[in-house]
């Protein structure tokens, strides 16, 4: 789950970490009153959408030439028509692809004299199993390049959870930095908190960029991302109240609410798998056969007659799916329990597009069977190759 910059901040300076003033608004006069709530005489006004490259990025409405998602106003009449700018407008950037996000949050901050920008993130380290601290000298909006031409510059920590947090971490981080002095040891209390923050949170990723150095020799957080791992939310009802389902694709909110992993992708072959492992082989087969999986969707391993029609309803809001492949290995499910609900999903949905499914496993051939005698025009399978083909054969033909 991911959350605004402005709540991540918020949660944040919880733990005792520099940010600079700054509101959220939901509307033009609320981006005014936040405004005269700051010392000024610099505000900045910034777009709150899940997704970055916001400085960077033009909105759809106000024409090439227009000022991106982060704007510096120089007086709280620049922050009332920078307001007027973004609000209901859509904001493109390099992360939200050509369709853009409508922005209806901003965060209205007190500007910062800059003397230096930084990068540091945290994430966990599949490769090492630890969390690992992402350092760089380089920060701002160009950390994407530099990864790409100079990764020499990027210093990657791990942490042993066994020990966590030690202050030669701490240290590790300040040299990564090339930082001296006071603000050295302003960088090891912050790697510190970071990590506290990290853990108790739960969190997936935690980025700061940029991490600031002002000229009046404080580190402040100037831009921060923050996601949470989902299967820990449950220790979190305050984080779940921070969900923005309009940030969110409506067919995966609505997954979420029945227990299923739904993916949005860009193919007109709808999947139902259970298993994220047999979903992935799944996809690869389909487009071995010469054709793109429309979603990834995962109704795990208890799924029931509702489960499955929603399954179904779901794959079917996407205009783009021209047929459906169902593929199910039956270990703690049985095989008749998911026939029975694809035969009433079927039903129930009117279904208009070739279904394919192939069943394996517990009780499997009494699933056969329920399809076979359902009198509906389901094409059975009897491997997964056979299914991709088949499936394939059939959208192909339809065309």
């Amino acid at each position: 789950m991911n959350i605004h910059e402005y709540q991540a901040k918020q949660l944040l300076s919880k733990y005792g970490i520099g940010i600079p003033a700054g509101f959220p608004a939901l509307s033009v006069e609320e981006a005014v009153d936040a405004a005269r709530k700051l010392p000024g005489p610099l505000y900045v006004v910034k777009a709150q959408i899940h997704a970055g490259g916001r400085g960077k990025g033009k909105f759809k409405e106000l024409g090439p030439d227009a000022k991106g998602g982060v704007r510096l106003a120089k007086s709280i009449e620049d922050v009332e028509a920078d307001a007027r700018d973004m609000l209901g407008n859509t904001l493109v950037t390099v992360q939200t692809g050509d369709a853009g996000k409508q922005v209806n949050r901003l965060y209205v901050t007190d500007g910062v004299d800059i003397a230096k920008e930084y990068y540091l993130s945290m994430l966990v380290d599949r490769a090492s199993g630890r969390v690992a601290m992402v350092v760089s000298t380089e920060g701002g909006m160009d950390i994407e390049t530099v990864a790409h031409d100079t990764p020499e510059k990027i210093t990657s920590i791990t942490i042993d959870p066994a020990t966590g947090f030690m202050p030669h971490h701490g240290r590790a981080v300040a040299a990564a930095l090339k930082l001296k002095g006071a603000l050295a040891k302003a960088a090891q209390t912050l790697a510190g908190q970071l990590y506290e923050a990290f853990l108790a949170l739960d969190c997936e990723m935690l980025e700061i960029n940029p991490l600031v150095e002002t000229a009046g020799g404080e580190l402040l957080v100037l831009d921060t991302k923050m996601s949470f791992d989902s299967n820990a939310l449950f220790r979190h009802k305050d984080l779940v109240e921070l969900r923005d389902e309009t940030e969110e694709d409506p067919a995966e909110v609505e997954a979420s609410r029945y227990g299923l992993a739904y993916i949005k992708l860009d193919g007109t072959i709808g999947c139902m798998v259970n298993g994220a492992g047999l979903a992935m082989a799944t996809m690869d087969i389909i487009k071995l056969n010469g054709a793109f999986p429309a979603n990834f969707l995962d109704v795990g391993g208890g799924a029931n007659r509702e489960k499955v029609t929603e399954a179904f309803k779901i794959i079917l809001s996407d205009p783009a799916v021209e047929g459906i492949l169902v593929n199910i290995f039956g270990g703690i499910m049985r095989c008749d329990v998911i026939a029975d609900g694809i035969v009433a999903a079927a039903r129930d949905v009117n279904l208009s597009v070739p279904l394919v499914v192939r069943l394996e496993g517990t009780n499997v051939q009494q699933g056969k069977d329920i399809l076979a005698n359902s009198g509906l025009p389901i094409i059975a399978a009897d491997d997964l190759g056979d299914a991709a083909r088949k499936i394939v054969a059939q959208v192909k033909q339809a065309a």
